[in-house]
């Protein structure tokens, strides 16, 4: 048997002979028709009138915070639980993050304490330079509530929708919210470009002002000028011909991975103090990864002891996202909360959910996973 990873990149035939068509016209460079194509494709996807396609989500995300005026000792509220992208592309900016607990019923960024954070800070003068939002594991964050406050205290929102393209929140698609949204196109996500991520957003002036500061922020010389300073962070032409067809089966990977998650919830019922991830009614996963909580005074083993046992039938899981305000690179970073995450960290881990996963690899996933409790 080969070994069973957790979400790893499906291709086929579209891929390939998109590939190699873009290939085949020589638009080798990071500018190209499949480029221009690709940005229009998520644009329209995604409810919004600008896209620009990137190097990766992170250069995305350091590209909104820049075009949202976050600058060197700014603070900026993002969520403890989630990738730790999210929070370097506000190191970069010489800003700090101030991370935010998740909250019980979606493991999202909970509004109330956000709420909180923000009054506190706008009332000592110092208020937070931006919020960025993160919809986990392909489950999107209460943008009710989020959007409507940070209305209110004149503070811009970014959405990280690096793991949910495809989802939704009252019917408006994920990456559709705040200021501009992001998405990222690496190798484990539900489409793939191997390397690659995409800014949308509705404002022609933070485009086209992204895409500047993307191309090395080049002036329109007949050599090369530049009064300010920018990145290297274009997406090829290469890459983005892989992410148009992956673009195209979207909606299938979404229903195999919706598929998948059916079963496991199917074949796991039951089974003393194991929990699935909990869902939203207000909106649609893409179901990116399968996530449970295991409660091991209950359950009988704990979530390690799973996954080492996942491990030695050659079966790839992985603990859920170790909160940021607990990593090292971050000690001393403020904390608002109580702590939810790290207790959803100590017990949480992703299931193999890739779209696809054999019926018969995922029957050996819950054999095992069911074989560990001794409830």
């Amino acid at each position: 048997m080969t070994r069973v990873f957790l979400s790893p990149p499906e291709v086929g035939p579209e891929e390939r002979r998109m590939l190699l068509e873009a290939f085949e016209s020589n638009w080798i460079a990071p500018t190209g028709p499949d480029v221009d194509a690709f940005e229009r494709e998520m644009a329209e996807r995604t409810g919004v009138a600008h896209a620009v396609a990137l190097s990766s989500g992170t250069a995305a995300l350091h590209l909104a915070l820049l075009l949202s005026g976050v600058q060197c000792g700014d603070e900026v509220l993002v969520p403890s639980f989630t990738f730790i992208a999210t929070a370097a592309a506000i190191a970069y900016l010489g800003a700090h993050p101030v991370f935010i607990d998740c909250s019980t019923d979606s493991w999202n960024l909970d509004p109330t304490l956000v709420e909180e954070a923000l009054s506190e800070r706008a009332a000592n003068g110092r208020p937070a330079a931006a919020v960025i939002t993160v919809d986990l594991y392909g489950e999107t964050a209460d943008y009710s509530a989020l959007e409507s406050t940070c209305r209110r205290f004149e503070v811009p929102l970014i959405e990280d929708a690096a793991e949910a393209v495809g989802s939704t929140h009252r019917s408006r698609a994920a990456g559709s919210f705040g200021i501009a949204g992001i998405f990222s196109f690496n190798g484990n996500k539900i489409i793939t470009t191997s390397g690659g991520g995409m800014l949308v957003t509705g404002s022609r002036e933070l485009a086209e002002r992204a895409g500047h500061l993307a191309a090395q922020a080049r002036d329109p010389f007949p050599h090369y000028e530049h009064t300010t300073l920018g990145y290297n962070y274009r997406l090829s032409n290469l890459l983005a011909a892989l992410g148009r067809a992956q673009l195209r089966g979207l909606g299938d990977r979404m229903e195999r991975r919706r598929h998948i998650d059916a079963v496991y919830m199917a074949g796991l019922a039951g089974l003393p103090g194991l929990s699935p991830m909990p869902r939203t009614p207000t909106g649609t996963s893409n179901y990116w990864l399968t996530c449970i909580r295991i409660d091991p005074e209950t359950f009988g083993a704990d979530r390690e002891q799973v996954r080492v046992a996942l491990e030695a039938a050659d079966i790839e899981s992985r603990p859920t996202w170790k909160p940021l305000h607990l990593q090292p690179v971050f000690s001393g970073a403020t904390f608002v909360g109580p702590g939810t995450c790290a207790k959803v960290f100590d017990q949480g881990l992703c299931l193999p959910t890739g779209s696809a996963l054999s019926a018969a690899d995922q029957a050996r996933v819950i054999e095992i996973v069911s074989a560990q409790s001794r409830g």
